[in-house]
């Protein structure tokens, strides 16, 4: 489709073209932006957490800002030109939390999820289910991982107001695709462990300075996380990403990986994998190699699930799925065919009752079990696939 043809559409429910839904859990959710270090090493994150009511609160673009319309517009479309249709389309789309909203506290703890995006990329593009998450009470780190595979990233040198940008990078010619995104998962599963340590710094007293200066201090999480309840969670190259971070990290007690893109990781490391796995698959993404791996670790661990849920394809675990159908499809092709409510609330349903089994929560994600057998409408065990590319 020629991408010039993009329509401008009316302003939906939350401004622009997009209307991401709002937590159904019993929790409102607030977000910030946190960003440590002045380098390459440091981190960058959405931070989805409970929040108090506030009166007049602001919410947030869902594109943070126009450099990420220009990385989206490459990724996806293959024409940085298109960035300008893109912003128009979407840049004023926002999402339904409470910006910098006052943190919840509870005495008892939150349990914390790592969330490692997919390829081409970003911290924002999963904030529905990041939103769904943290309204059933989780804190929830949306990592912008610094490899080169998100659509486009920064990071804020120590001299002041300096930004450096770390562009979106294609295999290069003549490299193995293999050995190229080896090196990234393994930098991305790092990332995941070096967040996981932040937050345990944190909960032990370390002054942790957020560099993007949010009026938002990090202390207030100190007494109120859980971290013997700490889950890694990812799609597609955030999926395996979410699985390696398991062999890294023991702190991790298991990994809920969305539409998991295999490839990358080595076969070696596949009976290290110490920690259950939920695998939640959409129809029209899978090859038979990557079921074949993921059906390898749940024969190692009696413990790890597959599913699919039937009717859609690989951006339906994305903030995308909520696009109005004839932008999706000039961007992404045919869209699926299960309602992008229904589709969000199964696969949040099962994770909480994965994450509820795995973690020892005390709440009533159990009623939501048969989802991790492959029972109800919409969802089967294993895993039928269709080739496709990422």
């Amino acid at each position: 489709a020629d991408p010039m043809s993009v329509p401008r559409l009316g302003a939906g429910s939350m401004g622009g073209m997009l209307a991401l839904p709002p937590g159904n859990g019993p929790h409102q959710v607030g977000c910030t932006d946190v960003m440590v270090g002045h380098t390459r090493q440091g981190l960058f994150l959405r931070l989805f957490y409970p929040c108090l009511p506030r009166a007049g609160a602001t919410e947030p673009l869902w594109i943070p800002r126009s450099e990420y319309c220009a990385g989206l517009a490459d990724v996806t479309l293959g024409r940085r030109w298109c960035s300008a249709l893109l912003s128009i389309a979407i840049g004023s789309c926002k999402v339904p939390v409470s910006w910098n909203g006052p943190f919840k506290p509870r005495s008892n703890g939150y349990p914390l999820i790592i969330f490692s995006h997919g390829l081409g990329a970003f911290r924002t593009l999963y904030s529905s289910l990041c939103t769904e998450l943290a309204s059933w009470g989780f804190v929830v780190a949306a990592l912008e991982h610094r490899d080169h595979s998100a659509a486009t990233t920064y990071f804020c040198t120590a001299e002041a107001g300096t930004e450096e940008w770390i562009p979106f990078q294609r295999v290069p010619q003549g490299q193995k695709e293999f050995y190229f995104r080896n090196k990234q998962v393994h930098q991305r599963a790092q990332e995941c462990v070096r967040a996981l340590r932040l937050f345990q710094g944190i909960a032990s007293g370390d002054s942790v300075p957020n560099i993007l200066h949010q009026h938002w201090d990090l202390s207030v999480l100190k007494d109120s996380l859980d971290l013997t309840k700490a889950a890694v969670m990812g799609h597609s190259f955030g999926g395996v990403t979410a699985v390696l971070a398991l062999v890294k990290e023991p702190s991790f007690r298991c990994a809920v990986a969305l539409d998991a893109w295999m490839f990358p990781l080595e076969n070696l490391l596949y009976p290290e994998v110490p920690k259950p796995v939920l695998f939640i698959n959409t129809e029209k993404f899978q090859t038979p190699e990557s079921i074949a791996k993921m059906k390898r670790l749940s024969s190692r661990n009696s413990q790890t699930r597959i599913v699919t849920v039937l009717g859609t394809v690989h951006e339906d675990q994305t903030d995308f799925a909520f696009l109005p159908g004839k932008l999706f499809s000039r961007v992404f092709g045919k869209r699926g065919t299960l309602d992008p409510h229904k589709a969000l609330a199964i696969t949040s349903r099962a994770a909480l009752a994965f994450l509820q089994r795995h973690l020892r929560l005390e709440e009533q994600f159990a009623q939501w079990d048969e989802l991790l057998e492959g029972v109800g409408d919409s969802v089967v065990p294993d895993a039928p696939f269709c080739r496709s590319h990422l």
